[in-house]
């Protein structure tokens, strides 16, 4: 591992101390009170005058993402709360939790490579027409069952897809057969930041996103691109940087167990480990990023499971599958298992009531389903279906369907768990890493 130079320092410190704010509120102050006081009688602006800028940029900070750009219209000082860096320190002690989902329109990236000629395998550019990235997400509120439309940068290159997310952040992959560039986009900022290109050649591995607010960890494993015939999953490769100043290009590399069987899709990560579904038979394959090893977990019921699925919830990792023993006595279900701490042992913790199962299982008709948790809730997207969505609601033990997304018509949507941030300065890591490195071969 590597270090940085510690004369560079990140855009935001990530120890903050109170501050007492000493600006005045000026001619935009009296703008944001006149518009207090349209509201109710109660929202007296001889009082709202008095409060403290420092109090009221906290209030500010506890906003909802959609609430928080509203407000921006009431004054200019308002407005320029996303660019002042003593706000985002503010708002990053804060934090203020909010589970969402992001949705994207999906595609079936495999088209772009088979229907292309051998010389290149596929490369996607060389269709025009489908080289086009979706530039649009549809962020789902679970707690107010609402629907808003996210417009990606316009330098979002084309030729990329989303592939996992973590800590506010939208990992995009690219889909040319080769290494591999991946872009971290913060969608409520409109930033990208990329990361270096991976070291072995691939072409549509399973990547895993683990973002803390000191830490960037990536792993993506399989598909490795042995020849323009033959793709095996046989090896991952592993991307660090951290605050304390070390990092590792893809400089770590690891085989997976034998006969890994996976399909290309996202990791779940869990405090500290990534997992994903092997199958033929159904396993679980889990990787310790400080150690850099791979293990298989047994599955419950592995050989009466259909379309299983793993979700992180809580801190803890879920297995959603459908079970169908036919030749028992035992009524067929979508069941959730949480896998305990011993590491090997799961624990069925829920299952869908069996009304509600018997209209999914209509709907799905055999063609299965995607889910994705975060917090406290889980969302389970039926396949080949025009955004049928089944959401639960762990604390409250709630199962219902979620309204269609508005800005979409027609099409299959497939998401990943967000949680929406107005800052990220874990990405200045990458940006002294860029730094740096030009330093060297400058």
């Amino acid at each position: 591992m590597d270090s940085f130079d510690p004369s560079i320092t990140l855009p935001f410190p990530y120890s903050f101390t109170p501050a007492i704010s000493n600006r005045s509120g000026g001619t935009s102050s009296a703008n944001s009170n006149n518009v207090l006081t349209t509201g109710s009688s109660w929202m007296d602006g001889r009082i709202w005058s008095k409060l403290p800028q420092r109090l009221l940029d906290r209030v500010i900070a506890f906003l909802p993402p959609p609430a928080f750009f509203r407000s921006r219209c009431v004054c200019k000082r308002w407005y320029d709360l996303l660019f002042s860096p003593s706000f985002l320190e503010l708002y990053l002690q804060v934090l203020p939790c909010r589970h969402c989902f992001i949705f994207f329109k999906k595609k079936n990236l495999k088209n772009y490579v088979y229907k292309s000629n051998h010389d290149n395998y596929g490369d996607p550019r060389n269709d025009r027409s489908s080289s086009q990235t979706t530039c649009e997400g549809y962020l789902f509120d679970p707690y107010e069952l609402s629907w808003h439309r996210i417009s990606f940068p316009s330098l979002l290159p084309p030729g990329f897809s989303p592939a996992s997310s973590s800590g506010g952040l939208v990992c995009w992959v690219s889909y040319d057969g080769g290494p591999k560039t991946l872009l971290l986009c913060n969608p409520m900022l409109g930033s990208l930041t990329p990361l270096p290109p991976t070291l072995r050649s691939r072409l549509f591995p399973s990547v895993g996103l683990g973002v803390t607010p000191t830490s960037i960890d990536v792993t993506i494993a399989g598909d490795d691109l042995i020849s323009p015939y033959a793709v095996k999953n046989i090896s991952a490769e592993s991307f660090h940087i951290d605050g304390e100043g070390f990092y590792s290009i893809w400089g770590t590399s690891s085989t997976l167990p034998r006969l890994c069987s996976f399909e290309s899709g996202n990791m779940v990560h869990v405090e500290g480990k990534f997992y994903c579904m092997n199958y033929s038979p159904y396993s679980i394959l889990a990787h310790d990023i400080s150690s850099n090893s791979w293990w298989k977990i047994q599955a419950p019921m592995r050989r009466f499971l259909r379309s299983p699925n793993l979700v992180e919830s809580r801190g803890k990792l879920l297995l959603i599958a459908a079970v169908e023993k036919s030749q028992l006595n035992v009524p067929k279900s979508l069941r959730l298992w949480g896998l305990q701490s011993c590491g090997t042992t799961w624990v069925e913790t829920e299952r869908m009531p069996q009304p509600l199962y018997l209209q999914f299982a209509e709907l799905e008709n055999g063609n299965g389903f995607h889910c994705v948790g975060n917090g406290e809730f889980i969302a389970i997207m039926i396949l080949g279906t025009d955004q049928k969505v089944v959401l639960f609601d762990m604390c409250r033990k709630r199962w219902q369907w979620i309204p269609s997304c508005p800005y979409v018509t027609g099409g299959e949507l497939h998401g990943f768990a967000y949680e929406p941030r107005l800052a990220t300065p874990v990405t200045g890591l990458l940006d002294q890493l860029t730094l740096q490195s030009y330093n060297i071969n400058g």
